[in-house]
């Protein structure tokens, strides 16, 4: 099992936030502060250290306290472009991505996707829940090993932009937890607004 000393955190908080109205999703006020401040709160301590990907705003994201990097690939290009950059600043081996608007996510997350990658022998393991009874694939919440950069920089020189398709031309292990609560994403403001009152 990989300990947290060796895994690098990414919250990839590098999109235009489309549904929610092309506000930055990442700093919407959530429950007394920011949504991408209750992910920094469950994902720091699980890692040695955590960066942010970000195209706009960055100033407001070095606040912080961690290191602020937009994609190297311009023109909003999606999660995978924030991926390379952040596997080109790895120092660490394994780095653990996850979204900016999941402020449930697990605390045991690192951990259990470690220890499916190790006893898989696979590069890249990725959450998945059930919703209604059927699988829900969760493609930005993975952990892989920091040595598929050359292969997803060739992925994505070939145009590829797909997560699905990237994790399928490599070996990946899918690892069930069964609270989906979890992996809720905040996509709209009747969401936020919705999950703010919840609390």
């Amino acid at each position: 099992m990989t300990n947290s000393t060796e895994v690098t955190g990414l919250i990839l908080a590098g999109g235009q936030g489309k549904r929610m109205g092309h506000v930055d999703k990442g700093l919407q006020r959530f429950r007394g502060s920011t949504m991408i401040t209750h992910v920094l709160r469950r994902l720091a301590p699980q890692v040695k250290k955590v960066a942010i990907i970000a195209n706009q705003n960055t100033d407001a994201y070095s606040v912080f306290g961690a290191p602020v990097w937009p994609d190297d690939l311009t023109g909003f290009e999606g999660p995978l472009a924030g991926l390379e950059t952040g596997l080109r600043r790895c120092m660490t081996d394994y780095l653990v991505t996850v979204p900016c608007d999941s402020p449930f996510l697990p605390v045991d997350l690192v951990q259990r996707l470690c220890e499916a990658l190790h006893a898989n022998d696979a590069d890249l393991a990725v959450a998945e829940t059930i919703d209604a009874g059927r699988v829900q694939p969760q493609p930005v919440f993975a952990l892989m090993k920091a040595a598929v950069l050359p292969h997803l920089s060739d992925y994505l020189a070939s145009g590829g932009r797909k997560m699905d398709g990237w994790y399928d031309s490599i070996k990946v292990v899918r690892v069930r937890f069964e609270d989906s609560d979890g992996f809720r994403n905040i996509n709209t403001l009747g969401e936020l607004q919705q999950f703010e009152k919840e609390a």
